[in-house]
């Protein structure tokens, strides 16, 4: 259950994945923030989840590259008296091409702002918000920061050379984090998943590269599974855990060729 005073931090949460975590620790009694580009829509969330489950939530427009705008929301918590004591980090560059998210980005095509811009989303803003969270855990001495990577930070999947680059530095970025935040009794650890039963994998239908008949379990993720897991290692479940991944992907990982058995499923198909 709850402990007196607990919060949680959760980037890009006004749906999907980031609200099914939200809900997760809304529902253990934790009092909720969350952010997404659209302010809006986050604090439209914010309040689904305060009438819901009766804690405090606030919602927040955060914008990539604006430091500014990330202090403005940590300063804006102290207010609530609130204490921050897990963040965590789900919202993501995808590396998507914009008019057909499918094809992912062309390697001889793809503009270099475009392909930079995944990883100032991915690393850069995660940093400037994790740096504020961290001041105040430090004055605390306690919190956790958990960061939602990919299984493709291991195993690469074509057209997405940015976004599994920069997932394979954020789970170097955590392993760093737990070494120079340890002493200060904050835990930085990583939830890999693969695919994921978001909106988006319905909507590309036959288009998807991975579906649920090519995990050894035979299924692929919901939200529940990531809010488990991200509860796990953002409570005191893993006090004794840090620098640690955590990979939720069905066992797709575990595959020697999940790829070309990809391929070969859809040649049998034709």
């Amino acid at each position: 259950m709850k402990k007196q005073n607990s919060s949680v931090f959760i980037t890009g949460a006004q749906s999907g994945t980031g609200y099914g975590i939200a809900e997760h620790f809304a529902k253990n009694g934790y009092d909720v923030f969350i952010t997404s580009r659209d302010g809006e829509e986050a604090e439209k969330a914010a309040k689904k989840l305060s009438d819901t489950y009766g804690v405090f939530s606030k919602g927040y427009e955060c914008n990539i590259g604006s430091e500014q705008q990330v202090i403005d929301i940590f300063n804006d918590i102290d207010k609530t008296g609130k204490f921050v004591e897990t963040v965590i980090l789900n919202a993501a560059n995808m590396g998507f091409n914009p008019k057909d998210p499918a094809a992912g980005q062309d390697f001889w095509t793809v503009p270099v702002s475009e392909f930079q811009e995944v990883f100032e989303t991915n690393l850069v803003w995660n940093f400037t918000i994790i740096r504020q969270a961290a001041i105040r855990m430090r004055e605390k001495g306690k919190g956790a920061v958990v960061f939602i990577s990919s299984n493709t930070a291991y195993r690469a999947i074509p057209n997405r050379a940015a976004y599994s680059a920069s997932k394979g530095g954020i789970n170097a970025f955590a392993k760093a984090l737990a070494v120079d935040l340890g002493k200060y009794g904050i835990r930085c650890n990583v939830v890999l998943p693969g695919t994921i039963k978001t909106e988006r994998w319905v909507q590309m239908g036959d288009k998807q590269i991975v579906n649920g008949t090519l995990t050894p379990i035979g299924d692929i993720s919901d939200f529940e599974d990531l809010a488990n897991a991200c509860w796990f290692l953002g409570t005191d479940m893993s006090k004794n855990i840090t620098g640690t991944e955590l990979i939720v992907d069905g066992g797709m990982s575990c595959q020697l060729y999940p790829q070309i058995l990809n391929e070969l499923k859809r040649k049998m198909q034709e």
